[in-house]
């Protein structure tokens, strides 16, 4: 990738995510002069810059997974404990978070460590302008995800859980059990040594070619509808985080990443071109013929 377009590329995540940080602090708590949310926003960027370091002078990707799952604990921890008036949906949302976090932060750390690397590294971590960007879109990836949920749990509005809360609380629910059983599906599909060099077609797979990624997007639109009936005004903006999750993975990296390697690993495999034309990429529905 060239200098330039990647420092092009670190510049609009650090200002995409001042303005994030701008529209979560209206009607934040204020901790020594400053809103509570703006404090904990800057978290996950500080972390991932501070790991980034000796990953690059060791040359190692393994930690970046992890950073981001140790940013979302460390930020709500850190709004938790400023915050004075934490009441339940606050916890709810904490909770949610780290639930996620902690989960999937230990099932990508193992599965690196047991992989041995992660491909999409394999030339980025050479080139020391192109990793920063990578590790600085981390930080936003975190700040910009959670934002509703931290604008909640930072708002000096307070409101009972309703109706709309409690259906965000079962989303989130559905979306976590989807994105366990399919990672879980997945790796004990790999397990067996006949199938590493094959594709998964079972269990949730049968439905969804990317079921993890429904259920992500799925929990992090209950989590935004938990945190949405104490957000107002320029906080409503960080409603983007479940939009920015689904274009994220959707469009940016995850899915279209995998159906590209997958294409090309498996695209003359007639099994495998039957696979893609008649399962869903994303939404979880009975293909035909199944």
């Amino acid at each position: 990738m060239k200098k330039a377009h990647t420092i092009i590329g670190i510049v609009i995540s650090l200002v995409i995510g001042a303005l994030v940080i701008l529209a979560g602090s209206h009607g934040s708590i204020p901790v020594a002069g400053l809103p509570l949310f703006a404090l904990c926003g800057v978290i996950g960027f500080a972390l991932h810059w501070s790991v980034f370091v000796p990953s690059y002078i060791f040359q190692t990707e393994h930690y970046f997974d992890l950073t981001g799952s140790i940013s979302y604990i460390s930020t709500v921890a850190v709004a938790a404990a400023l915050n004075p008036q934490l009441d339940a949906r606050d916890i709810i949302i904490c909770a949610m978070i780290f639930i996620w976090a902690a989960r999937l932060g230990s099932f990508l750390f193992w599965r690196i460590k047991k992989d041995g690397q992660d491909k999409r590294f394999t030339v980025m971590k050479t080139q020391p302008i192109w990793f920063l960007m990578t590790w600085t879109l981390g930080g936003l990836w975190v700040l910009v995800t959670m934002a509703a949920g931290l604008a909640a749990i930072t708002s000096s509005t307070t409101a009972e859980m309703g109706p709309l809360s409690w259906l965000g609380c079962a989303l989130w629910l559905f979306g976590m059990t989807v994105e366990v059983m399919a990672d879980r599906q997945k790796t004990q599909f790999r397990a067996v040594p006949e199938n590493r060099s094959r594709f998964i077609t079972t269990g949730l797979w049968a439905w969804s070619r990317h079921p993890n990624y429904f259920g992500e997007i799925t929990l992090w639109l209950g989590l935004s509808l938990v945190a949405l009936p104490v957000l107002s005004g320029w906080q409503l903006a960080t409603m983007i985080s479940p939009v920015f999750v689904y274009l994220l993975l959707t469009r940016v990296s995850g899915i279209t990443l995998l159906e590209a390697m997958s294409n090309k690993k498996w695209g003359d495999d007639p099994a495998y071109i039957a696979y893609r034309d008649s399962t869903p990429a994303l939404m979880l529905r009975k293909p035909r013929g199944r």
